[in-house]
Parts: structure tokens; C-alpha cells; sequence
């Protein structure tokens, strides 16, 4: 009796030490947006570009985490590549609004402490991603937006640049495309923007008129957080906010879980996408994958909306899930191979 009640100790321990074992210290996975992302509108090149910077970002953060460093630092570290890559709609790669201006958003969260900070219509502040963690960090307040958020982040110390930074000519060809189907006028370019080049959009893929990024991470510590950042939509007018700076629509960490989401803000900020991803996982026990599915694939593709999420776990589960043709993403781990994927039937 002893020796089987021994036996099945030392089994409940092996299997547990197993568990562990499977169990990653840390994860990250990345997102450069979602939206009409075809294999046959790509070119070789274009898609070896984005699959590089995928791989280059995801590295950079997963080697912040290896090496010990915090979820949010890792989150901050990976955006702020992505808001430097001419690639992606964020910081130098974002979109023009209908009066010829970069406005910019961002949102970060801590899973641990329910800590936020977001930024919005953002136009001088080279980082939104660390003018976000500043307010957060550095203010009593969770979203600040405008020319006082700007302010606020140079007392910060955060870089500031002229708006001219973050022009690109494939951008503002852009919003040539969707002023005319509406029938706008264009406005003049920007001073100080850099002549024409054909050049300058020979790489990067127009994926619609809305794009973002973003970053979910668990660190050795256990914690997880979320991040994301955006230029928002083509065009777009009256000082309009999407879901990636709103905590809960397309930013949100908490204990069970982190999502950064992509795709049409309306619809995210209706569902609170973000927030109900975890929702399902803390309350109703759903594994993560599957509750990343049951708001992309059901609820947000029955309101007729249309994007994706990165989602990551405490335990180390990582999920994405999509209802657009494609998803630019990525994804590593303590232990497991770095993945990078594009297309729906990608990885």
C-alpha cells in the first residue's frame, strides 16, 4: 500500500515537473496589422521585406525577455522598431488623415497592476509607445491626447521631431487614392517633406486603409502586458480615435491574459475586443485560442466587422486569430522557434 501510494506521488510529481518543463518562462508574439494581405499582391521582395522586419523585431524582443528584462520593456523596445520601419502604419510608416497630417496613437497596459497609459493625435512625439508608458508611469492620468500629450511627453523627455518625420511618399500616395474615391480635395504636401520617389514605396504593401501594430509578452516574472500603436485610417477626419489607445477595445492586460488588436476600430471599441478575449479566459475557463475565436471569428465577423488580435497567456499560451486575408505577425519562446506568417494559410 505504501509503495503504491509512493509510486503514484512520484508520478504526480513527474508529470507536474513535465508541465512545468513544457511551460515557457517567456513569450512574445508581434503583430504589423491586419487587412487585405493577398499571396498574389505581394511581391518576392515585398514579402521577403515583411517577413525580415517580423523576424528582426520579434528577435529583438524575445532577446529583451531572454536576458530577464520585463514584459513591458520588451513591448516598449519591439514597437519602437516598428514605429521606426517606414513598413508598418506607425510612427514614420503612418497613414495621413484628410487634412495631410500624421496624427498618431498608442496604448500600453501592465496585466499585474491594471496600469495604463495612452496617447492620441499624437504629431511630434517620435515614440508614441513610450509617451503612453510615460503616462502611465509618469501621470495620474490613463489617456492623454492631442497637443498635450505632446507636451506632456517632451517634459518627459521623450524625443520630439518635426511632423515632416514621419511622411512617406507611398503613404501620402494613399491618400491621394481615398480623397479622390470621396471626391475631397487633396491638401498641399506637408512642408518639409521630402521630394517624390518612386523609390520610397517600391517595398512597402498597402494592406487597406487601416493598419497598426502591436506587442503581447510574459516575462520570467510571470507578468504579461500589452501594447500597440497606430496612424489609424486613411484619410480619416474630425480628430477621429480608433480601438488601438482605447484600454479594453484594442489595448488590454490583466491577470489571465494580454491582447493587441488590428483592423476597423469601430468595431473592436463596440465589442471591446480586447477585454472580452480575457473575460472569456478568466471567467468562463476557455483555453486562450479559443477565446481569441469566438470574438474574431464569431462575434466581430457577425457584426460585420473585420481584423485580428495577438493574444499571449501567464502560462505561456500564445494565440492569434484573424478574419482578414492576412495578418502580418510573429511569434517566440523560451524554448521554441521563432515564427513569422503573413497569409491566412501561413503557420
Amino acid at each position: 500500500m505504501i509503495r503504491r501510494l509512493l509510486a503514484a506521488a512520484i508520478g504526480v510529481f513527474a508529470m507536474t515537473t513535465a508541465a512545468e518543463a513544457a511551460q515557457p518562462k517567456w513569450a512574445i508574439v508581434v503583430h504589423g496589422g491586419a487587412g487585405v494581405i493577398e499571396r498574389s499582391d505581394l511581391t518576392p521582395e515585398q514579402d521577403a521585406a515583411y517577413r525580415a522586419a517580423m523576424s528582426r523585431v520579434t528577435k529583438a524582443g524575445a532577446d529583451v525577455l531572454e536576458r530577464g528584462g520585463s514584459a513591458l520593456d520588451a513591448i516598449e523596445a519591439t514597437i519602437h522598431m516598428l514605429e521606426d520601419d517606414p513598413l508598418f502604419n506607425a510612427g514614420r510608416g503612418a497613414v495621413f488623415t484628410a487634412e495631410g497630417r500624421n496624427e498618431l496613437d498608442a496604448a500600453i497596459m501592465d496585466g499585474a497592476t491594471l496600469k495604463a497609459g495612452a496617447v492620441g493625435g499624437l504629431t511630434r512625439t517620435r515614440h508614441p509607445i513610450s509617451a503612453a508608458r510615460a503616462v502611465m508611469n509618469k501621470s495620474p492620468h490613463v489617456f492623454l491626447i492631442g497637443s498635450g500629450a505632446d507636451a506632456f511627453a517632451a517634459t518627459q523627455g521623450l524625443e520630439q521631431v518635426d511632423p515632416a518625420y514621419f511622411f512617406t511618399e507611398r503613404r501620402w500616395r494613399s491618400l491621394g487614392k481615398a480623397l479622390k474615391a470621396q471626391g475631397l480635395p487633396m491638401p498641399q504636401r506637408p512642408a518639409g517633406a521630402p521630394l517624390a520617389s518612386d523609390a520610397a514605396a517600391a517595398l512597402a504593401h498597402d494592406e487597406g486603409k487601416y493598419g497598426t501594430v502591436g506587442v503581447v509578452a510574459l516575462d520570467a516574472s510571470g507578468r504579461v502586458a500589452a501594447g500597440t500603436s497606430t496612424g489609424g485610417t486613411t484619410g480619416k477626419r474630425w480628430g477621429r480615435v480608433g480601438d488601438s489607445p482605447v484600454i479594453g477595445a484594442g489595448t488590454y492586460a490583466n491577470a489571465a491574459c494580454a491582447v493587441s488588436a488590428t483592423g476597423t476600430g469601430e468595431y473592436f471599441i463596440r465589442l471591446t475586443v480586447a477585454r472580452e478575449i480575457c473575460a472569456l479566459v478568466e471567467y468562463k475557463g476557455l483555453s486562450l485560442q479559443a477565446a481569441a475565436d469566438q470574438v474574431i471569428q464569431k462575434e466581430l465577423t457577425a457584426l460585420g466587422g473585420d481584423g485580428g488580435i495577438i493574444a499571449v497567456a501567464p502560462t505561456g499560451e500564445m494565440a492569434w486569430s484573424f478574419n482578414t486575408s492576412g495578418m502580418y505577425r510573429a511569434r517566440a519562446a523560451e524554448g521554441q522557434a521563432l515564427t513569422v506568417g503573413i497569409y491566412k494559410n501561413d503557420p
